[in-house]
C-alpha cells in the first residue's frame, strides 16, 4: 500500500514547467564535464528528517502526522522502510542514509536493541536488492539517549564508553551487511561545557582510541567503507572536539588517523562555526580529506542549527566549484540533512523540499562548471599572486630563498607602492 498515493514519480521537465512535482534543473542524465548530473551529485535522502521528524521544536510539539505514527514501535519502523524506498523511487534518488536509532526502536537492553535492528536490516537488504537503491552511509546515534549526557567515547563514565563501542561494533556490521559506501562518526556530545571539570587530554585520547578501535574492527570484518568525521562547532555542547574542518584535521593528524578518515561537511555547521560552506570545503579539499556533504543551509538571522533545505544558488555554486576542483566526491555524496519547516506538515511537502534542494544543486553544478571552464576565478587568483611566478617570488615558492637572501633583496628593492592595477587584482568585488 502506497505511503504517498497523491505523489507521482518526479521527472525532469525543464525550466518552463509549471508542475510542482517536476524538476526544473536536475536532469539526471545531462552531462557536465564528462559525467552525468546523477554521477556528480549522488543525492541521498536522510532517514531521520524525512521519515522520523515530527516538526517538534523546543517551543512546541510536532505538527506532522504520518500514516505510520499510530503503529507499534517495530511496525512503525517497518512502515518507514516502505516509505523510504517508495520515496527514493518517486524522487529518482539512488541513495539513503541513517542512524541506527532512525531505523529501529531502542530496546530495554542492548541485546533487545540489536534484535530490533536485525529485523529491520533484513528488510532494508531485501528492498535494496529489489530496487537497486543503496546505502550512502550509516552511523550510530550516540547523543539522544540520557546515557550520553556527558558524551560517548569522551564520557567520564567507562561503562558509557563500552556501550558506545558495542553500538558502533553493531553499526559497522550493519554497514557491511547493507553495503554502505561510507560510515560516519558525528560526535553529537563529544565535547565539554566547562574546562574546570574536564580532563581535556584524556577525553581526546579516548576519542582517538575509540576511532582506532573502529578502524581495526572494520578491517577485521572486511568492511571497506570510507570513514567520515562530521565536524560541528556547538549544539549541544559548548565546545565540540570536531569544531570545524581545520580542528578535525589537526585531531586526525595528531592521532595518526588522517589516512583513515575524510570529512563529511555540512553547510549549517559551517555557519555555526563562523565560516562559509565553501571555506570548510576548501580547507578539506586542499588537505585531501573532502569526502561527502550534508546539504542544507542555516538562517543567518537565527543562531542555531535550522537544517533548512538548500535554496541559495550562490552557496551551491561555490560548493560545487570545490567539489569539481576535488574531481568529485568519490564514494561520498550529497545527502539532504534538512527538514521541512514546522508549518510544512503535509506528506507532499517532503517532495517539494527535496525537489527544491536538488534543483538548486543542479543549477550550482552547471554554474560552477561554467566558472571553471571559462577560468573566471582561476584567472583572478593567478593574477593576484603573479608576483610569486617569477623573480624573488619564484625563489620563495621553490624554497630557494632564505632570510639572508630576502633581506638582501629587500634592502636594494624600490619602496613598495600600491598601484591601481595591484589594488584591483587583490580583491574580488
Amino acid at each position: 500500500m502506497s505511503k504517498f498515493p497523491n505523489v507521482p514519480k518526479i521527472q525532469y521537465e525543464g525550466r518552463s514547467s509549471k508542475n510542482p512535482f517536476a524538476f526544473k534543473h536536475y536532469n539526471p542524465q545531462e552531462t557536465v564535464f564528462g559525467k552525468t548530473m546523477e554521477e556528480h551529485l549522488r543525492f541521498a535522502v536522510a532517514y531521520w528528517h524525512t521519515f522520523n521528524a515530527s516538526g517538534a521544536d523546543p517551543f512546541g510539539v510536532g505538527t506532522a502526522v504520518r500514516s505510520w505514527d499510530s503503529l507499534s514501535p517495530l511496525d512503525r519502523s517497518k512502515a518507514r522502510v516502505e516509505a523510504n524506498f517508495e520515496f527514493l523511487e518517486k524522487m529518482n534518488v539512488n541513495f539513503y542514509c541513517f542512524h541506527d536509532a532512525d531505523i529501529a526502536p531502542e530496546g530495554a537492553t542492548l541485546a533487545e536493541t540489536n534484535k530490533n535492528l536485525d529485523v529491520i536490516v533484513a528488510m532494508l537488504k531485501d528492498y535494496q536488492k529489489s530496487t537497486g537503491k543503496r546505502l550512502l552511509w550509516n552511523t550510530v546515534n550516540m547523543f539522544s539517549n540520557p546515557r550520553y549526557v556527558h558524551g560517548a567515547s569522551t564520557s567520564n563514565n567507562a561503562d558509557v564508553f563500552a556501550y558506545a563501542a558495542a553500538s558502533v561494533k553493531k553499526g559497522l556490521e550493519i554497514g557491511k551487511e547493507l553495503g554502505a559506501e561510507n560510515y560516519v562518526f558525528w560526535g553529537g556530545r563529544e565535547g565539554y561545557e566547562s574546562l574546570l571539570n574536564t580532563d581535556l587530554k584524556l577525553e581526546q585520547d579516548n576519542l582517538a582510541r575509540f576511532l582506532h578501535m573502529a578502524v581495526d574492527y572494520a578491517k577485521e570484518i572486511g568492511f571497506d567503507a570510507q570513514f567520515l568525521i562530521e565536524p560541528k562547532p556547538k549544539e549541544p555542547t559548548k565546545h565540540q572536539y570536531d569544531y570545524d574542518a581545520a580542528t578535525a584535521l589537526a585531531f586526525l593528524q595528531s592521532y595518526d588517523l588522517k589516512d583513515k578518515f575524510k570529512l563529511n561537511l555540512e553547510a549549517n555547521h559551517a555557519t555555526l562555526a563562523g565560516h562559509t560552506f565553501e571555506h570548510e570545503l576548501r580547507t578539506a579539499r586542499i588537505n585531501g580529506i573532502l569526502g561527502s556533504i550534508d546539504a542544507n543551509q542555516g538562517d543567518l538571522l537565527l543562531g542555531w542549527d535550522t537544517d533548512e533545505f538548500p535554496t541559495d544558488l550562490v552557496s551551491t555554486t561555490l560548493a560545487m566549484f570545490e567539489v569539481l576542483k576535488n574531481d568529485g566526491l568519490g564514494r561520498g555524496g550529497i545527502n539532504f540533512d534538512a527538514k521541512v519547516r514546522r508549518s510544512s506538515f503535509e506528506d507532499e511537502d517532503l517532495f517539494f523540499a527535496h525537489i527544491a534542494g536538488m534543483d538548486t544543486f543542479a543549477r550550482g553544478l552547471k554554474a560552477a562548471a561554467k566558472l571553471i571552464d571559462e577560468r573566471v576565478l582561476d584567472e583572478i587568483v593567478e593574477n593576484r599572486y603573479r608576483s610569486f611566478q617569477e623573480g624573488i617570488g619564484a625563489d620563495i615558492v621553490s624554497g630557494k630563498a632564505t632570510l639572508k637572501s630576502l633581506e638582501a633583496y629587500a634592502l636594494q628593492a624600490k619602496p613598495i607602492k600600491m598601484s591601481r592595477a595591484a589594488s584591483s587584482s587583490s580583491n574580488l568585488l
